[in-house]
């Protein structure tokens, strides 16, 4: 059965919805009634949209599950933009009467969202149900119905051509979704050789939407030079949204562009019984305690290269922001529509001691002649050195306020030449916001090239950030001058331009000749000082100062808004 002012019983036209396909047996068959003792919840966690066909599609596959799984409570919910969200789900499914739940991640790979976010929402909801047994699903992966219809999707899409090809002709361009997750990334490249492999493509190349590289457009042109007359673009994707558009309009582009080249765009997985009955099957496995994740390359469990420090990284969600972000009517109207703002933000409250400290700051010289804007972080940088003049000594390259809290909120990074930078930023206002903090000084490649290329580790963890992250992010440096020499030459000779560049380092070693170059660095926002003081725990406060004008930001813009 399907909780009642959860699901709704409705159809959906959809061009992916083929409910007369018969299921393939061998592997998962139909979904059949179970003994009473088997009975249990079943709740999908998708990841949400704001585009509503991607909306209509998950609800819809959610119907198909409950149709193909008769005795079952079906619930759904979402993990960001949508409503209902998993918490709401969970209830929904609980008051239908079960207490066995069993809650299968609605995406396709295990990456951030299924390692992350989704258990971390379930551990919570554990804690406040104890009498409740609660089971985590593994994504759908690549499982053999998927790959069935995969296979369904190209040949359909090759019976849209009016030339006749061999497949040893064409050249399969698979798109997957890309992620910071490398395990996840490697299963787009395992299921496009089981693909050429398994149906007789003469090549098949790789790219993604997004975060993983290369993306579409890069892909898309590589794939023309390779000498195919024709080539087969599928996104694998389990629903359509803004990022499908952009893949087929992409195709529809390199068709105008090279008018000889036949490139045909093959449908993304969608609502089938195929995907409702693997859904199904991970929910049983759950249940059974046979739900099993890759683990041998998880960059979480084992050391992979390039991804050391996040071994043992807790399960967090970083979705908080925008959970729940649509309800039901507006993320079904449009995706052009104003997105409200999360009506969770609320407005910086310090310590009574701190309100103290800054109530004293405030009255303790005169602030009139220095830019509102740059109040926050100058008072704080009074705050933590304990010395007023210091704020006739700080420089603001102009608008370096606002760019710092614009890339706060939309990079949500801020990288570190030391870790004692890192230490000193509020972990209340990081999570609140999303934001990732990351230093490179024990990164084991930074170990590698600073011996290699005779350079401080500091400077080589601002050379594996740019590698990393390229422009999106804040570098806050405070330990060390060879940091900011390293970053502004990567800002004139390599065209590196990260949003903001914090540069505070103390010392008496190239110290005052670091900062005097970044001052002259006119090509990137930046914030420093003159001669020899400063240190990590300066630049932390520059950071939690962005970090509070950001958070009042969007409590102010929430009042406006009418929100709570």
């Amino acid at each position: 059965m399907c909780a009642q002012g959860v699901f709704r019983h409705e159809h959906h036209a959809d061009s992916h919805a083929e409910a007369d396909v018969e299921p393939n047996r061998a592997g998962g068959g139909e979904v059949t009634s179970t003994d009473a003792g088997e009975q249990f919840g079943i709740v999908i966690a998708g990841h949400g949209s704001r585009d509503p066909d991607g909306v209509r599609e998950f609800e819809a596959l959610v119907e198909l599950v409950c149709t193909r799984a008769p005795g079952h409570a079906v619930t759904y919910g979402y993990l960001e933009f949508s409503s209902p969200t998993i918490e709401a789900a969970v209830k929904a499914n609980l008051a239908a009467g079960s207490r066995q739940v069993s809650v299968v991640p609605g995406v396709l790979l295990a990456a951030r969202h299924a390692k992350n976010d989704m258990p971390s929402e379930l551990q919570v909801l554990a804690r406040t149900h104890t009498d409740i047994d609660f089971h985590f699903g593994a994504p759908l992966n690549l499982h053999p119905q998927l790959l069935q219809l995969a296979q369904q999707r190209i040949i359909a899409a090759e019976s849209t051509s009016s030339h006749t090809a061999r497949r040893a002709e064409t050249c399969l361009v698979l798109v997957g979704r890309g992620t910071s997750d490398p395990d996840a990334n490697s299963e787009i490249s395992k299921l496009a050789r089981m693909l050429e492999e398994g149906m007789g493509f003469g090549g098949v190349y790789v790219c993604y939407s997004g975060t993983a590289k290369p993306l579409v457009a890069d892909g898309l042109r590589t794939a023309a030079r390779m000498g195919f007359p024709r080539l087969v673009v599928m996104p694998y994707f389990l629903f359509d949204g803004v990022l499908v558009k952009r893949i087929y309009a992409a195709a529809d582009a390199l068709q105008e562009r090279e008018p000889q080249l036949e490139v045909i765009k093959a449908g993304y997985l969608g609502v089938h019984p195929h995907v409702a009955d693997v859904l199904i099957e991970r929910a049983r496995e759950a249940i059974a305690g046979r739900a099993a994740m890759n683990c041998s390359l998880c960059k979480y469990r084992v050391q992979i290269v390039g991804f050391e420090e996040q071994v043992g990284e807790p399960q967090r969600a970083h979705h908080l922001q925008v959970r729940g972000l649509l309800t039901k009517e507006e993320s079904l109207v449009s995706d052009s529509m104003p997105v409200p703002v999360q009506p969770d933000f609320l407005p910086y409250v310090p310590h009574p001691i701190e309100t103290e400290s800054f109530e004293i700051i405030a009255a303790g010289r005169d602030w009139s002649g220095f830019p509102p804007a740059h109040l926050t972080a100058l008072q704080r940088l009074v705050h933590t050195s304990g010395d007023f003049d210091i704020a006739d000594d700080i420089y603001f390259s102009p608008g370096a306020i606002d760019a710092g809290i614009r890339a706060l909120l939309r990079c949500k990074r801020v990288v570190a030449d030391v870790t004692m930078v890192t230490s000193g930023l509020k972990r209340a206002l990081l999570e609140q916001l999303g934001i990732d903090t990351w230093c490179g000084v024990h990164d084991r490649e930074a170990h590698l090239l600073s011996a290699s290329q005779g350079i401080t580790r500091s400077a080589a963890s601002i050379r594996r950030a740019w590698e990393k992250f390229g422009n999106d992010q804040v570098v806050a440096i405070g330990d060390a001058p060879t940091a900011i020499t390293e970053a502004t030459r990567l800002i004139r000779d390599h065209g590196w331009r990260p949003q903001l560049v914090i540069g505070l380092p103390v010392g008496f070693v190239g110290t005052r000749e670091a900062k005097d170059d970044l001052k002259r660095c006119l090509q990137v926002p930046r914030i420093t000082n003159s001669g020899t003081r400063g240190g990590s725990p300066w630049a932390a406060s520059v950071v939690n100062a962005l970090m509070i004008d950001a958070i009042n930001h969007l409590a102010g813009c929430e009042r406006a808004s009418g929100g709570e």
